[in-house]
């Protein structure tokens, strides 16, 4: 339940088009609902501006149906990540609207009379990958963050193998207001994209590599290494987790300054 919602809630009791045991009975179960196999927290939007984000891994297309239609009784948006074809079918047939990006794997739904773009899209989250093998946790960031209301942009295999790439558009960098950079192998990209900006710098290590580089664990100690300022690290292969954290440090900055992209 929104804030939005709960407000309406009570303008209705206030006006008495809505007893106060309809009222309870609709906040009832706003902390969570027990699913037997999940505790959907409902309440969360309300807490931290988001609804909780299903992770598919590991659950079965049922499992996420349920979750998946307990909170579209409260949310005008769903993020899932880690999703399967067979799940996005299994809530497409359900009658859950929604959008399956294969690259990143997640799903995107709205319940039905909601539109496609419920927001403008705001300030200027850009997402940088090394290289084509990167682009499923890049894009899993960048959707996360776009999900979430954010406008953001992409600039994919700019890896330091080629560092001409990269340089051709130093301008795209410096209009961003916050870059998250996708990297595997050895991660340097980060650093080098940190020694060239002057806005935050979230750094994603994949376990794309050859063996030495131990699953993403040679980028993810690089990144922690890093000598450029500035730059934060997430856990190895968390798209999400920097998509996320981008959007937060970008709607802050909303409210302090106005930088666009274009």
């Amino acid at each position: 339940m929104t804030r939005h919602q709960i407000e309406q809630l009570l303008r209705k009791v206030k006006a008495g088009t809505l007893s106060i045991e309809a009222a309870v009975e609709a906040l009832r179960a706003l902390p969570f609902e027990d699913l037997g196999f999940a505790k959907v927290d409902t309440h969360r939007e309300l807490r931290t501006g988001f609804p909780e984000v299903i992770f598919c891994a590991g659950k079965t297309p049922q499992q996420v149906l349920s979750i998946a239609q307990t909170l579209s009784k409260h949310h005008q948006i769903i993020l899932a990540t880690h999703a399967t074809e067979e799940i996005f079918h299994t809530l497409r047939e359900a009658g859950l609207v929604g959008e399956y990006n294969e690259i990143a794997r997640t799903i995107v739904l709205r319940p039905p009379g909601v539109r496609e773009e419920p927001t403008e899209k705001k300030g200027c989250v850009l997402v940088i990958c090394a290289g084509t093998a990167d682009l499923p946790v890049a894009e899993e960031a960048a959707v996360t963050a776009e999900t979430m209301g954010s406008y953001v942009e992409r600039l994919y295999d700019v890896g330091v193998a080629g560092i001409h790439r990269l340089l051709q558009y130093r301008e795209q960098l410096w209009k961003a207001r916050i870059l998250v950079v996708v990297a595997g192998m050895e991660g340097a990209l980060a650093s080098v994209v940190g020694g060239l900006v002057d806005r935050p710098v979230i750094a994603v290590p994949t376990s794309v590599g050859y063996g030495a580089s131990f699953g993403g664990l040679a980028p993810l100690l690089t990144m922690l290494n890093s000598c450029a300022a500035g730059v934060a690290v997430v856990n190895i292969d968390n798209g999400f987790g920097a998509g996320y954290f981008a959007h937060l440090v970008n709607f802050l900055a909303e409210s302090v300054e106005a930088v666009e992209c274009a």
